[in-house]
């Protein structure tokens, strides 16, 4: 979506005349309201980044996390989802796919299993970092052309970041960090494909919630019924349990999932995952106090790569100024009529 600066005609003598120095001013632009919802949603990223780290050392177990996460807003969102119910229904099943698997359990259960073998800032810097680098190539075979410009170096940047990460987990070789990374890289595949998702379906964010939270709360609950997943929900501390359900249920299922959805119409795919890779950092600052996390040489040295990456690739390419308009050939001058009688 693109904003468009509403200039209209002169206003009639009964309506009010804005501000001195500030025309036609109606309120913020639908890109930066979309640009604020993405910032608050990178917040929200952060702090999922550590819950997903946390989650080993909490009474909870995936599976739990899976149901406090999908099932608020389902509770919370129940009357709007029902009236919205049609429309859900009508969703074509190739984009529900994405949009289930992409940031649904299959996503779900991938960050919080890499981040159970890494640390938070792998978990915030390798899922959303590479989500650009994943949906340009989605992009890319869609047919809507290459990255170019700056936004090609800002990828590399982002990549060299992501390698720089986990360089020092090759030689000598650390399978737990290596199989956490992969895992993560998986994650963000998902996480780009669910970006990209979300543009091929005609829901409000709403809509995309229910979408998404629908049949993936009904996914874990059959697993965690059949054994195949277990539980600790029972015997949790409540502590455990009311930071998940405000971290994973009202801020990443609820909060973060409004407002990232209103960020991909309002800002379009590309560049709502290149503003939100900017969560690394926020997630290495955060980590410190409270995790505990140090960071590490190759923290210190793939963060600032993957940011360094993101700027330049959510920079916009500049447009050539018009051309100076070429002045009209001269006609000669008309000749003048002579009458039919002359």
């Amino acid at each position: 979506m693109v904003a468009t600066n509403t200039t209209g005609a002169a206003a009639p003598h009964d309506t009010a005349v804005p501000p001195a120095g500030n025309p036609g001013r109606r309120g913020p632009s639908p890109q930066a309201r979309g640009m604020a919802a993405l910032l608050v949603t990178v917040a929200i990223w952060a702090a999922f980044a550590l819950s997903a780290r946390g989650l080993s050392a909490s009474s909870l177990l995936p599976a739990d996390a899976a149901l406090l996460r999908f099932g608020v807003p389902l509770l919370v969102l129940a009357p709007a989802l029902w009236r919205r119910r049609h429309r859900i229904a009508a969703v074509k099943p190739g984009a529900a796919l994405k949009i289930v698997c992409g940031a649904g359990v299959p996503f779900f259960l991938a960050a919080m299993h890499g981040g159970s073998l890494t640390s938070a800032a792998f978990v915030g810097s390798i899922v959303p970092g590479m989500v650009p680098l994943f949906v340009a190539a989605l992009m890319a075979s869609r047919g809507h052309g290459l990255p170019r410009g700056t936004q090609v170096a800002g990828l590399a940047l982002i990549a060299a970041g992501v390698a720089a990460l986990v360089w020092r987990y090759v030689v000598p070789v650390d399978a737990d960090v290596l199989e956490g990374a992969g895992t993560l890289l998986v994650a963000s595949g998902l996480w780009a494909l669910y970006t990209v998702g979300l543009r091929d379906v005609d829901l409000d964010p709403v809509g995309s919630i229910g979408l998404l939270c629908l049949p993936s709360f009904a996914v874990i609950g059959l697993l965690v019924l059949t054994g195949a997943l277990p539980t600790g929900l029972a015997h949790a501390t409540g502590g455990d349990i009311a930071t998940f359900l405000v971290v994973q249920g009202l801020g990443v299922g609820l909060c973060a999932g409004l407002l990232y959805a209103y960020a991909i119409r309002s800002l379009g795919a590309e560049r709502s995952s290149v503003v939100g890779s900017l969560s690394p950092v926020a997630v290495v600052l955060l980590a410190v106090p409270v995790l505990g996390e140090s960071p590490t040489p190759a923290v210190l040295v793939g963060v600032p790569l993957i940011t360094a990456g993101v700027v330049l690739a959510n920079r916009r390419r500049t447009t050539a100024p018009p051309a100076p308009a070429r002045p009209a050939p001269a006609r000669p001058a008309p000749r003048p009529e002579v009458p039919a009688d002359a």
